[in-house]
């Protein structure tokens, strides 16, 4: 298939072999506070390896007699790792937890709080990823990007994951919104067209950065030829000080979360952007999203189908934290640690490293 995404930078593919397992790939859940101590629902810290949430959440139902849906839980985690994650139930069922024992399933630590956990209370991830068949140019190579991921940070793509095996769901979800095909199955439906919403997000950011490569690799002369802009603007953009270019009429939003905003001077707000005080954000086409407008919308318009789903936005760009990677010749493995917000991918660094697409077996 046809990759659905440019990266920001041009060097030659980075050859590695990257297989998610749970000695290879594990990932640590942040929550997005401090958990009281006390109140009436009792929080879990919990280790698995094999298998997916909705597992492990099953597993515990059945050994506590209660239903699934009486836990709760911040996010889902991958099958494939070994993660660690927080899940809640009502501390009356804490005796039921006695004897409870499972090769894929420890329970690490317990305490106290007063609500129950929901999706979307998680501040983000920490990974921990082993790259094998690494030489050593290569691995020279992986330390001056990852340098430069510190500096500069990562486009906020959804990863291949989101888009099946085949990595091609979102057709299916195009044949049902144009009514080409049926699908009684609600859930499996409104996956479908989440993941067509994330296709349409990746191909306009594909398409930003293809603008923001142009301006960081051209003078602004030869802009003024490519671009049928006003010259001001070009002039405008061209000074920005980062690499993905804010254009007028942007969505903005604060960073790591805030309100939305439309950017009306790209001039005063690519200082706060390099500063991590803002992020630019792409549209998620749905019902009563907030629309970009001038310039920025003349690009996003081109990406936007009418889809039966919540509309919204999404961080454009992030900033990985603690990046950290060792290499570890007499092995050929690179190690790499570091924490991502929530909702963002670990192998869209993995890819913006390679500059190549990235499956989960090479």
């Amino acid at each position: 298939m046809k990759p659905d995404r440019l990266y920001p930078l041009s060097h030659s593919p980075v050859y590695f072999h990257f297989r998610q397992t749970p000695a290879d790939f594990a990932v640590s859940e942040i929550p997005l506070y401090d958990f009281s101590g006390e109140g009436e629902h009792l929080i879990l810290k919990i280790r698995k390896k094999g298998l997916t949430t909705w597992q492990m959440l099953q597993t515990l139902s059945s050994h506590m007699g209660i239903r699934v849906r009486d836990f709760g839980y911040a996010g889902l985690k991958d099958k494939d790792a070994m993660t660690i994650q927080y899940i809640s139930l009502h501390k009356k069922y804490e005796e039921r937890l006695k004897n409870f024992s499972h090769p894929q399933i420890k329970i690490l630590e317990r305490t106290l709080h007063s609500n129950k956990l929901r999706i979307g209370h998680l501040k983000g991830n920490r990974f921990f990823i082993r790259l094998k068949k690494v030489n050593p140019t290569d691995a020279k190579k992986i330390d001056s990007l990852l340098e430069w991921i510190r500096l500069n940070g990562s486009p906020n793509y959804f990863g291949y994951q989101r888009f099946g095996r085949e990595g091609d769901n979102f057709e299916t979800a195009k044949e049902i919104i144009e009514g080409r095909r049926k699908m009684r199955d609600r859930k499996r439906r409104d996956f479908l067209i989440s993941a067509y919403q994330s296709h349409l997000f990746n191909l306009w950011l594909s398409k930003r950065i293809e603008i923001s490569r142009l301006f960081d690799a051209l003078t602004e002369k030869e802009l003024k030829e490519v671009f049928v802009w006003n010259s001001s603007i070009i002039k405008e953009v061209y000074k920005e000080h980062h690499f993905f270019r804010l254009l007028p009429g942007d969505v903005a939003s604060h960073y790591p979360h805030g309100k939305l905003f439309v950017v009306d001077s790209v001039v005063e707000e690519s200082d706060r952007f390099k500063k991590r005080q803002i992020s630019p954000t792409g549209l998620l086409c749905g019902d009563k999203p907030k629309h970009s407008t001038g310039l920025a919308w003349e690009i996003e318009k081109e990406f936007i189908h009418e889809v039966p789903a919540q509309g919204g936005r999404r961080y454009a760009w992030i900033w990985p934290e603690d990046v950290e990677g060792k290499y570890k010749e007499q092995d050929a493995h690179y190690e790499l640690h570091f924490t991502l917000p929530k909702g963002s991918y670990a192998t869209v660094v993995l890819e913006m490293i390679a500059n190549r697409p990235i499956k989960e077996v090479e």
